[in-house]
């Protein structure tokens, strides 16, 4: 692991080597998770693409807002956050990348598109979508967030029956234990403004209505991969998001559902999220497929 500094907040990331092909991946976690869940991703992409991910600020080993910082609550919104990356990138001398993101990761992976249209070369969105508002599930969303950011006392991490329950919670089949074991460390030590406030912050009505014209507005390739048993993030509102696109106006198909996954593709079904995520990069770089022989 190492840090870097992003405006006065310590960061903790992991950057592979470069590869001859140049390209890079970067990496963007959930709500309540850290960068560790990509791993089993970047241990099948690493040799072919330079992987960077990274903890988000007050998630994982990274540092929250100072406290007194003025107007912090600000700086929780996924704007905010891609103003982060952009920081990130340009500290590690990153000049294009491809984004993906997983759940709010995805969100924050779309501002930041729009926003670095140079820098990003495309987005890849997992077990993210949205974009329709319905006012009782999310008011009922935010308050169990709440109560979830509120009642994570540290002990909890010392209860062993937990780590099984978190290794079932939104997943199609059981996750090994130590994912079960690493959601729950993640869970309680998120930062609670950080926790309270991406949770707020980015179920507001203005911010679920503003995604679609995010994605209307990309001018780089946008694609959504989605759990076909997700109940978090429902395939059919990850279909909805992406029909925004550019691509899918043009008749181009930019969603590929995985079967028998839930909302943690990453490491559910991490050789069928690698499949797609290569079919989609070669489409662009044409870096070779796994199991295919370089012609170089």
């Amino acid at each position: 692991m190492a840090t870097i500094e992003i405006l006065g907040v310590r960061h903790a990331y992991d950057l592979s080597p470069p590869t001859p092909s140049g390209h890079v991946l970067v990496f963007l976690h959930g709500w309540l998770l850290s960068r560790q869940y990509w791993q089993p991703i970047v241990d099948r992409l690493s040799e072919d693409y330079q992987c960077l991910c990274y903890d988000m600020r007050g998630f994982g080993e990274s540092q929250p807002l100072p406290g007194t910082e003025p107007h912090s609550h600000a700086r929780y919104t996924p704007a905010a956050y891609a103003g982060d990356l952009a920081v990130l990138l340009q500290s590690l001398d990153i000049e294009h990348a491809w984004l993906v993101g997983h759940s709010l990761g995805g969100t924050i992976a779309l501002w930041s598109a729009a926003k670095l249209p140079e820098l990003v070369r495309g987005v890849i969105c997992v077990n993210a979508g949205g974009g329709i508002y319905l006012k009782e599930e999310f008011e009922r969303f935010r308050t169990i967030g709440r109560q979830m950011v509120r009642l994570r006392p540290r002990w909890l991490c010392h209860l062993p029956i937990l780590d099984r329950m978190f290794a079932r919670a939104s997943v199609a089949n059981p996750l090994e234990c130590r994912w079960g074991r690493q959601r729950l460390v993640d869970f309680v030590v998120a930062h609670p403004q950080a926790a309270l406030r991406t949770l707020l912050d980015s179920t507001t009505e203005e911010e679920v209505h503003q995604l679609p014209r995010l994605v209307a507005s990309l001018t780089q390739p946008a694609y959504f991969i989605a759990g076909a048993n997700d109940t978090i993030m429902e395939p059919q509102y990850v279909r909805h998001l992406a029909s925004f696109h550019a691509s899918f106006q043009l008749g181009e198909e930019n969603v590929v559902e995985i079967p028998e996954c839930g909302h943690m593709s990453m490491v559910e079904k991490p050789d069928e999220l690698c499949s797609h995520l290569r079919s989609i990069l070669s489409k662009h770089h044409g870096v070779r497929q796994a199991g295919e022989i370089s012609n170089s």
